[in-house]
């Protein structure tokens, strides 16, 4: 009996060891483990970011008469647009609400609140960057495209005329390096293309204007390769501006 008992002290030996060693780092660890759920739970009590705009959306007046309020509604190459780029629209009724980071399947969430809710007589979509980095996941082009029809459709059914923009060309993702996107960049435009004019969609094109040969952007239009500096909206307001026009024009 004592020689069982020793040996099965002597073969807890190395686990009460073990245990003693978790005792010492335990209080680190556990700090950082909590530090990650809180900052989950931060990012799943609000995944879409409805917050972000709801005080500025309560702030808004209502749109006057005769005015045709447009609303540009994507990720952070139309967040920019408004706090980086060049002067965004001057003496326009056009508002942002693009967020940085975002993908697709987040704006169908937030269309309601950032876009239907504001009475806009058209909405400017500029987004597929993030979705081809996979933000929030790994995203097929069907996941995008069916995104993408949704935005569509639910502009339609409430009046609003849905202006599509091609991905700004791109030949590396800063934070997430490796993926090769200007092929599949390209690919996706062409399905915008498609879409919008069998839907009777406005699609503004920004590729003649900012590609260079080898599908990225132009050095002197960018400040990273993906977001456009000031002289790269320079390039691109007037083409949003035109397809506006096209869409407001029509009956």
């Amino acid at each position: 009996m004592k020689m069982f008992a020793r040996g099965v002290l002597l073969a807890c030996l190395p686990l009460m060891a073990l245990a003693g060693r978790a005792q010492v780092v335990a209080p680190a660890t556990d700090t950082a483990t909590q530090q990650q759920i809180a900052a989950m739970r931060a990012k799943l009590a609000d995944w879409p970011q409805l917050e972000h705009y709801r005080a500025a959306n309560a702030a808004l007046l209502p749109v006057a008469a005769g005015e045709q309020r447009v609303v540009f509604f994507g990720a952070s190459v139309a967040e920019y647009w408004a706090t980086r780029g060049a002067p965004f629209f001057p003496g326009k009724p056009y508002i942002n609400r693009g967020i940085g980071g975002q993908t697709s399947e987040q704006m169908v969430v937030r269309f309601r609140q950032d876009v239907i809710d504001l009475h806009p007589a058209a909405v400017v979509i500029l987004e597929g960057t993030n979705d081809i980095a996979g933000n929030t996941g790994p995203m097929t082009a069907e996941m995008s495209e069916d995104n993408w029809r949704s935005m569509a459709e639910l502009g339609k059914a409430n009046g609003i005329r849905v202006i599509f923009t091609s991905i700004t060309p791109s030949t590396d993702f800063p934070w997430h390096r490796g993926l090769h996107p200007a092929a599949t960049i390209q690919a996706r435009n062409a399905w915008l293309k498609e879409y919008c004019a069998s839907h009777s969609l406005i699609y503004v094109d920004f590729y003649p204007a900012l590609a260079n040969a080898e599908g990225g952007m132009k050095a002197d239009l960018t400040v990273d390769g993906v977001h456009p500096n000031k002289q790269g909206y320079a390039a691109m307001a007037p083409l949003v501006q035109a397809g506006i026009d096209q869409a407001l024009g029509e009956k």
